[in-house]
């Protein structure tokens, strides 16, 4: 895979890469977003033909990702789990008894709906609103979250994206790692999701995500 890209942010040494995800290399801990695990299966329920191989590609990437950055942390925030229980999830619980002496911190998304006896069989620590680790804040969703003069908010949510026009005005969109002055958003870390785009205004930092290749725009 293509080498992680440094990003420094209130002193902090960040790594993004193109596998959608953030290692903050001082606290050891790979932070994501909006996995959404079990979607495929809750929408092949629904009758809606989606092969599991997404999925499962998903949570190998995962895997990969662990065993590159070798994290002391993997902090989710919000929508690790896209539904109830199915399946699908059957999976997950199976592959975090690979790895149980990793700790897993969910910042609750409105996915996130499974009973809490569930996080609690696959070691999952649970935080309903919002997290504070050093420095940076992690919240799912930005809307309710209350500004605070020396802290910087990680969030998902809204799977951000940006449209790259080309030389014959054709235009595609790419899912991106958007970092304001106060907060960064980050990209689902789920193939299986649309985008939202964003707008960054001046002095803000897009990093769009191509052919699996961080591209920063600005």
């Amino acid at each position: 895979m293509q080498a992680p890209v440094s990003y420094k942010l209130l002193k902090q040494q960040l790594w993004l890469s193109a596998h959608r995800c953030v290692f903050w290399e001082e606290e050891k801990a790979l932070i994501v977003s909006d996995l959404h695990f079990g979607k495929t299966g809750h929408f092949r329920k629904s009758g809606i033909a989606v092969p599991q191989a997404v999925y499962k590609e998903d949570l190998h990437r995962l895997v990969h990702l662990l065993q590159y950055f070798q994290p002391r942390l993997l902090i989710v925030v919000g929508d690790l789990f896209h539904s109830h229980q199915n399946k699908e999830l059957e999976l997950f619980k199976r592959w975090r008894h690979d790895f149980p002496d990793l700790p897993v911190h969910l910042i609750k998304g409105n996915h996130d709906i499974l009973h809490e006896s569930w996080y609690r069989q696959c070691n999952i620590l649970v935080t309903e609103e919002e997290l504070q680790l050093g420095c940076f804040r992690f919240r799912h969703d930005l809307d309710e979250a209350v500004p605070h003069n020396n802290a910087y908010f990680f969030s998902g949510h809204i799977h951000p994206g940006v449209r790259i026009k080309g030389a014959a005005k054709q235009s595609l969109s790419f899912p991106c790692f958007y970092f304001a002055k106060a907060f960064c958003v980050l990209p689902a870390f789920s193939r299986f999701t649309g985008i939202a785009l964003v707008r960054p205004e001046y002095e803000e930092n897009v990093f769009a995500i191509v052919n699996d290749q961080i591209v920063q725009l600005q």
